[in-house]
């Protein structure tokens, strides 16, 4: 392997955000996994890429799942030897107040946005630690949520605040390693989670909120992932620019 090949691994590479950002990082030269639990939509992605496609691999795997993630990472390193980018970008949501969300809602969303992102995570800090050259950057996909929450999302807003605190311990134990992790924080990018957004109700009647293009999101990635590890962005918050997030509204 060229000793100047660099390796992405993004989940929720099928989609949204992820597709996005897999595109962006594969116009840019790198070799990229497309992990999530789909091939299909992989696949799509993949072909999205045009002459680049030949750098991409689609790989399907469940965040939520120990085992399959640990054999996602073990296939990335038999296939590439090192990897330089973990994306963790794999995410769902639910709907609802406390008294309304029925356990199992409450446990996907944990189990996916926040041990989904501590798993990867785990397998990424092992493979970055051993490699040669030594090192590696870890980006998590927080979210405006992780600040200030909408009404009836207490189980996303808790799994981003989960997934605050994980970026800022991984950071600190990946110091003597050589290891970045950071973390953005996004605001209304078009993607199909965000689509009900346009028909939001605020300020007590029909208000569409703002969106913006997510291969804004995506640059935005690429650029944190571009620094030389000596070199962080430890927080980034991107959105559009008149959501009502700032101030009141």
């Amino acid at each position: 392997m060229a000793a100047d090949i660099r390796v992405a691994l993004i989940t929720g590479a099928g989609s949204g955000i992820g597709r996005a950002t897999a595109l962006a990082f594969l116009a840019d030269g790198y070799k990229v996994i497309l992990a999530g639990r789909r091939k299909e939509p992989l696949d799509e992605t993949a072909t999205m890429a045009g002459a680049a496609s030949k750098n991409a691999l689609a790989m399907s795997a469940d965040v939520t799942d120990p085992g399959s993630v640990h054999g996602l990472f073990a296939r990335v390193h038999d296939a590439f030897g090192r990897l330089d980018v973990l994306f963790n970008n794999a995410g769902v949501s639910a709907g609802g107040a406390p008294d309304e969300l029925a356990f199992h809602e409450w446990s996907n969303v944990i189990a996916t946005n926040l041990t989904g992102t501590f798993l990867c995570t785990q397998e990424a800090f092992r493979i970055m630690k051993a490699q040669t050259p030594r090192g590696g950057r870890i980006i998590n996909n927080g979210s405006i949520s992780a600040h200030a929450p909408r009404p009836r999302s207490a189980a996303y807003t808790a799994s981003k605040h989960g997934v605050t605190g994980l970026t800022k311990s991984t950071s600190l134990d990946g110091r003597a390693f050589d290891i970045a992790c950071g973390q953005i924080d996004i605001g209304n990018a078009h993607t199909e989670l965000a689509d009900r957004l346009a028909s939001n109700s605020r300020a007590g009647g029909p208000a569409p909120e703002p969106l913006m293009d997510t291969k804004y999101v995506a640059q935005a990635v690429l650029q944190m992932a571009n620094l030389p590890l000596d070199a962080n962005v430890q927080f980034m918050t991107i959105m559009a620019t008149k959501m009502p997030y700032i101030g009141r509204g």
